[in-house]
């Protein structure tokens, strides 16, 4: 399983999961059955609220789920559609996200959690 968070930082493991996925400079990846890690570029960095391209901005790197510290409903909505799962994260580490996900204790994102924009927003 490809597990896909959003960080400030190129830091792997010890990148602390960002605030909101769409605006997130990068996006590490960790491969759980290996535990390698990697880091892309959100190749969708600049755009406006509502208008995120998940799929853009994940690239080809095509993870099985996705650990955010907030999302907006249209991003939840396109990884869903193309079979990634959403988690919602309320903060920590790479690493303490993809315990996590292999301990099944990280709750899956719907409209309950939702973001409502980039500024000012109160993401969980």
């Amino acid at each position: 399983m490809r597990i896909c968070v959003p960080t400030a930082t190129k830091d792997g493991a010890k990148a602390k999961v960002y605030g909101h996925f769409g605006s997130a400079p990068y996006f590490t990846l960790c491969d759980i059955q290996t535990m390698k890690y990697e880091v892309i570029d959100n190749g969708n960095l600049v755009h406006e609220h509502g208008m995120c391209n998940p799929l853009k901005a994940v690239g080809s790197a095509k993870p099985d789920a996705v650990v955010v510290g907030g999302i907006g409903m249209g991003a939840i909505r396109g990884l869903n559609a193309a079979g990634i799962k959403v988690y919602i994260s309320a903060g920590g580490t790479v690493e303490s996200a993809v315990a996590a996900i292999k301990s099944g204790t990280l709750k899956e994102a719907d409209a309950s959690c939702a973001c409502g924009g980039h500024d000012g927003h109160s993401c969980h």
